[in-house]
């Protein structure tokens, strides 16, 4: 039996310690939070065991899943890794870049097992493409979302765009080339909406849009490659693939002719694949638990979580740039 330890008893602990109580294979054994009344609701709520100190926690467990504020990351984890424990660590990976590089070269070190939660790997949604060839050549992303004082300590590069920036990283397999980005603080003292735009090696082109004050929610991936349009709605559970029909390949949802200048004729096929009613964080978490137990390779690396913090924090400067030239 995996033995679990949670540090962070917030919003996002809580979900995390009911799903922890789910994953075969694996026990919580307790969490450690210095907030007495978010301990007090998640001992009533879940009925697991409080510690009150750090390094006690951390020696009675196999692996630690670190739910706590972004700022205190590298302290828990570079703790675990010294004490040899396997991790799992939200989104942002860490505070500072310095940080994360410092611990990417700890988990090499211990030889342990480290995830980054960037959940959205995991969206049924995005999952329902399989091994569909994806070699986008532009990509659109809107993320939006009603504004809520909770996660405004960080500009929303961090707490929302990086999650399209690990989505984008992990489908383009080439460097970055150039980034430029502009975004404004409307009810916080860090931007609340902001847009970027990510140019690649290969030719191809992220536009990234997100934003915590908008009236409604939004989560939406579109990609646009040679032979297909690909709409990923994050928020909705839904997948749409349209691309020119090809010899052997099934019916979709809508197939219909397309007659061109010259007098051919394409049909272009419309299929929505299935989406698996997946819970994502308890999917990451099995996985992640999974890793372990079978020495397998994680989903979403230390280094995928350094990566995708680095060039959150290219546009957070490209930003600062941007806005120091316009006096905004």
């Amino acid at each position: 039996m995996l033995k679990i330890g949670v540090f962070g008893a917030g919003h996002l602990g809580k979900i995390h310690m009911q799903q922890w109580r789910e994953v075969e294979g694996a026990h919580l054994v307790g969490f450690y939070d210095p907030d007495d009344a978010q301990a007090e609701i998640a001992i009533a709520k879940y009925q697991v065991q409080r510690f009150t100190d750090m390094e006690q926690l951390i020696a009675a467990v196999d692996a630690v899943d670190i739910v706590s504020p972004t700022t205190s990351h590298y302290a828990i984890a570079k703790t675990c890794l010294l004490n040899g424990k396997h991790l799992f660590i939200e989104k942002p990976l860490s505070h500072t870049l310095e940080e994360g590089m410092e611990l990417v070269q700890l988990v090499k070190e211990a030889n342990v097992k480290c995830q980054v939660g960037h959940v959205e790997r995991y969206n049924p949604a995005y999952l329902a493409l399989g091994d569909q060839p994806l070699q986008p050549m532009f990509i659109e992303a809107h993320r939006l979302a009603q504004f809520n004082p909770r996660g405004t300590d960080v500009s929303v590069i961090l707490d929302l765009m990086i999650h399209d920036i690990d989505i984008v990283l992990s489908l383009v397999k080439s460097p970055v080339r150039r980034i430029s980005a502009s975004g404004v603080a409307v009810l916080s003292e860090t931007a609340d909406i902001a847009n970027a735009r990510i140019e690649f090696d290969n030719g191809c082109v992220a536009n990234l849009t997100s934003s915590r004050i908008s009236l409604k929610n939004m989560r939406k991936l579109r990609l646009f490659q040679r032979d297909a349009y690909i709409g990923i709605d994050f928020l909705d559970k839904k997948t749409e693939i349209i691309r020119l029909k090809e010899e052997g390949m099934p019916a979709g949802v809508l197939d219909f002719p397309l007659d061109l200048a010259n007098g051919d004729q394409k049909i272009i096929s419309i299929q929505n694949p299935e989406v698996a009613p997946i819970n994502a964080i308890r999917m990451e978490l099995t996985e992640f638990a999974a890793a372990i137990t079978h020495d397998r390779p994680v989903r979403v690396s230390v280094y995928d979580g350094y990566q995708a913090m680095d060039v959150a924090h290219q546009v957070l400067k490209k930003m600062s740039m941007h806005n120091e030239l316009h006096n905004v």
